[in-house]
């Protein structure tokens, strides 16, 4: 019954969240006129009432360090190879509280792993498909045709090596390209490609965020809203930082069925470089993107203290797109 849970349902939910049904979790207290909530409200309509252990998110306090910490970035070194094995599998995952999803993946994650080279690296991948389905990985960027992960198919337990060099620098992605099109992304067959120029970039504490939705009852709309695969993750377990350190945030969105998301980060500016494969930016709060769109975000806090980041579409931070900031001395 948890997996079929509607959007409607989430969003109208009146039982407060401390209740002990993971449904129960998953809604927000009521605000009908004498009714109370054992939630406090921090911020806003309701999009802010958790924070913490209380918080219905599943896994624990370092399940998702592989999707938000990258591996280390490498000095240039010509002829270098950076090779990586990726294989799709049908995995039944655990997005909401109680809430299961039958996904398509990448070595079993949502997103996958986080793919990282130095500009003209030569990058090969080896593929090989487990899955129930044919797929492929098509990368943005720059490659040779008979590597874009369109025409060449791979069919069940079949495999296949992409290799080119890595090219332009910046946040790039990856994702199925097998038709249909939305269904192989929404299932949760993409995530992030990152290029580091041959030139490194200013020391500073990496993040990655890719933003993503969920579709657990099939009717083409998302039920739950994501930063790196499940809901309110961030909320239960706030991101440390130090005051004063410069912070880097590789962001991507993937969201199916929505055309927009959007990241919003409270009491603070950052610099946004759109595909950071330019000094180019803007100084802002908040950015949107549409699919595929990806971008770096620089920022440093001024203050101690906790920070609310989450997408600015409301119902999307209502149904678990939202997080916080731990910024301390």
């Amino acid at each position: 019954m948890a997996k079929n849970l509607t959007r409607k349902q989430v969003l109208a939910g009146s039982l407060p969240i401390v209740a002990a049904a993971p449904l129960a979790k998953l809604a927000w207290p009521s605000t009908a006129q004498g009714e109370s909530s054992t939630a406090p409200v921090r911020h806003g309509h309701h999009h802010a009432a958790m924070i913490g252990p209380e918080t219905p998110a599943p896994g624990g306090p370092h399940d998702q360090d592989h999707a938000l910490f990258p591996p280390p970035a490498l000095p240039y070194q010509p002829g270098r190879v950076r090779e990586y094995d990726l294989t799709a599998v049908d995995s039944t995952i655990e997005v909401a509280q109680g809430v299961t999803f039958d996904a398509w993946t990448y070595n079993g994650t949502v997103p996958g792993p986080i793919i990282r080279a130095t500009e003209d690296d030569l990058l090969r991948v080896n593929f090989s498909n487990q899955s129930g389905y044919a797929h492929t990985i098509h990368f943005h960027g720059i490659h040779p045709s008979g590597m874009d992960g369109v025409f060449e198919i791979v069919l069940p337990g079949d495999t296949f090596t992409y290799e080119f060099p890595a090219r332009p620098h910046g946040m790039q992605l990856y994702h199925c390209h097998v038709a249909p099109l939305q269904e192989h992304i929404n299932k949760g067959l993409y995530g992030a490609f990152i290029i580091d120029p041959k030139e490194p970039r200013q020391r500073a504490r990496e993040l990655v965020m890719v933003m993503n939705g969920y579709d657990t009852d099939g009717d083409g709309e998302n039920n739950f809203y994501t930063v790196n695969g499940r809901a309110f993750y961030y909320a239960k377990y706030p991101i440390s930082v130090r005051r004063g350190d410069l912070i880097r945030i590789y962001l991507a969105n993937l969201t199916e069925f929505d055309l927009i998301n959007s990241f919003h980060v409270h009491g603070e500016f950052f610099r946004y470089y759109p595909t950071g494969s330019s000094g180019h930016y803007e100084y802002t709060d908040t950015v949107m993107l549409c699919q595929g769109e990806r971008g770096i975000i620089e920022l440093q806090f001024h203050n101690t203290g906790t920070f609310m980041f989450h997408a600015h579409q409301s119902e999307f931070t209502n149904l678990g797109w939202m997080g916080y900031f731990d910024v301390s001395d």
